[in-house]
C-alpha cells in the first residue's frame, strides 16, 4: 500500500484519538482564492489589523511561510458547550462563546505537539514541521475548505455540514507527501439570515465582512475608541459576537463539545456588568488568566462595559460610570463620558460637570462636552 496513504490514515486516527473533531489533509499550493485577500486588505476591511496587509503574499502561498513544506493537515475543534443566550437579566453583558473556557491557543497547540510528535514516532526523528493556531500568516480557513472541512459561509466563518460553525482551527506543515482530501463544497443556498441580523451591517457582501464594523473586532482587536455612531448598535456585547453564527442553520443541531477546557467559567457567558467597570489592572489579570479576554486588556474590556451599560441605560450604573471618569486610563474615561451622556438625567450632568472641569485630555473632555450636550437636548438643563 501506498506510504503516504498509510500515514495519512495513522494521522487522521491520531488526530481523533487526542479530540479533534475533524481533520483534512491538503497540498501545499498557493490559494486559489488569494485576491479576495488581497482585495479585500486593498478596500481597508482590515482595519487596523496592520498583520493582516503586511503578510498577505505569505497568507496566499504557505511555501513563503516555510519552503519545505508540502503538506498541510487542518483540524477543527468543536467549542460549542451550552445553549446559552444573552441574559436579559439588568445589568448584564455578553462574552462571545469562544472565550467562556481556556484560551484556544493553549487547548489546541498542546494537541498539535501532540500530534507532531506521534507523526515523527511513526515516520522518523527526521520528519520536520511546523504548527499553527492564529499565530501566523496561515489562513487556516482557506485551508480548511480546501482540505473538506466545511465551506466558508455568508458570515465568512467556515461551516461544516455536521459541526455547524463553532469550530477552532489549527494547522500542521509537514515536509511530506500525503494523500490529499477533496475541497468541501458550500451549502448557504440563498440563506441570509446572517448579513440581515447583523446589528453594524458588518457583512457588506456575501462572505465579505467589513472588520472596521464588526463588534467582534470593535470589542477586542481596536485598541483605540469606537467610533460614536457605532456605539449605539453594539447592545451589551463586551468581548466578541456571536449574532451570525446563532442565527445561522447549520448550527441549530450541533453536538456539543467534548473538550472540558471550553466549559464555561462562572460569570462569564453573561457577567454583571458594573462590578466589571470598578475592576483593578490586579483584578482584571486575576479574573482573566487564561481566557481570551485577556487580548482587550483593561482599558479595553472596560471600554466596552462603559458603552454596554450607556445602551442599557441603566441609572445603577451611574456611581461606576462616575468613578471610571476618573480612571487612569483616559479610552476608560472618554467612553464613560459616552455612557452618562446615554443615560442622561440630572445626576449624570452633574458628574460630568464635575468631571469636565478637572478633565486635561482633549479627546476626553471633547466626550464630556458631547455627552453634556446630549444630556441638555434631553430636557436636562
Amino acid at each position: 500500500m501506498d506510504r503516504r496513504l498509510v500515514l495519512r490514515e495513522q494521522i487522521k486516527a491520531e488526530a481523533t484519538a487526542l479530540g479533534f473533531d475533524l481533520v483534512g489533509i491538503t497540498s501545499a499550493e498557493s490559494l486559489a482564492h488569494g485576491g479576495r485577500l488581497r482585495a479585500w486588505v486593498a478596500q481597508g476591511f482590515a482595519g487596523e489589523m496592520g498583520y493582516m496587509s503586511r503578510d498577505v503574499e505569505k497568507r496566499v502561498d504557505p511555501s513563503r511561510v516555510w519552503p519545505e513544506v508540502r503538506s498541510i493537515i487542518v483540524l477543527g475543534l468543536n467549542y460549542y458547550t451550552s445553549s446559552a443566550t444573552p441574559d436579559a437579566r439588568p445589568g448584564r453583558g455578553w462574552i462571545a462563546r469562544y472565550a467562556w473556557g481556556q484560551d484556544y491557543h493553549t487547548v489546541l497547540g498542546e494537541k498539535l505537539k501532540a500530534l507532531v510528535a506521534f507523526i515523527q514516532d511513526v515516520e522518523g526523528a527526521d520528519v520536520r514541521a511546523r504548527w499553527y493556531v492564529d499565530t501566523g500568516p496561515i489562513l487556516e480557513r482557506e485551508l480548511a475548505w480546501r482540505a473538506g472541512l466545511g465551506w466558508p459561509g455568508k458570515n465568512t466563518n467556515l461551516i461544516n455540514r455536521r459541526m455547524g460553525s463553532w469550530l477552532f482551527l489549527g494547522a500542521v506543515l509537514l515536509d511530506r507527501e500525503l494523500v490529499y482530501d477533496a475541497p468541501a463544497t458550500a451549502h448557504c443556498g440563498s440563506c441570509t439570515r446572517c448579513l440581515v441580523a447583523c446589528p453594524t451591517r458588518a457583512l457588506v457582501a456575501p462572505g465579505v465582512l467589513d472588520a472596521r464594523r464588526c463588534i467582534s473586532y470593535l470589542t477586542i482587536e481596536l485598541r483605540g475608541p469606537i467610533p460614536r455612531e457605532l456605539r449605539p448598535l453594539m447592545g451589551t456585547h463586551i468581548f466578541g459576537c456571536d449574532i451570525c453564527q446563532a442565527v445561522c442553520p447549520w448550527n441549530r443541531k450541533v453536538p456539543v463539545s467534548s473538550e472540558p477546557a471550553f466549559l464555561p467559567r462562572a460569570g462569564f457567558a453573561a457577567p454583571e456588568l458594573i462590578p466589571l467597570l470598578r475592576l483593578s489592572d490586579d483584578e482584571f489579570r486575576a479574573r482573566f488568566r487564561g481566557s481570551p479576554v485577556t487580548r482587550a486588556k483593561r482599558r479595553g474590556l472596560l471600554r466596552n462595559v462603559a458603552v454596554a451599560l450607556g445602551n442599557l441605560r441603566d441609572l445603577r450604573a451611574l456611581p461606576a460610570l462616575d468613578a471610571a471618569l476618573h480612571d487612569a486610563e483616559p479610552l476608560i474615561r472618554s467612553h464613560a463620558a459616552w455612557a452618562l451622556g446615554r443615560i442622561g438625567g440630572r445626576g449624570a450632568r452633574h458628574v460630568l460637570h464635575a468631571a469636565l472641569s478637572a478633565e486635561g485630555d482633549a479627546d476626553v473632555r471633547e466626550e464630556i462636552t458631547l455627552a453634556l450636550t446630549e444630556v441638555a437636548g434631553e430636557g436636562e438643563v
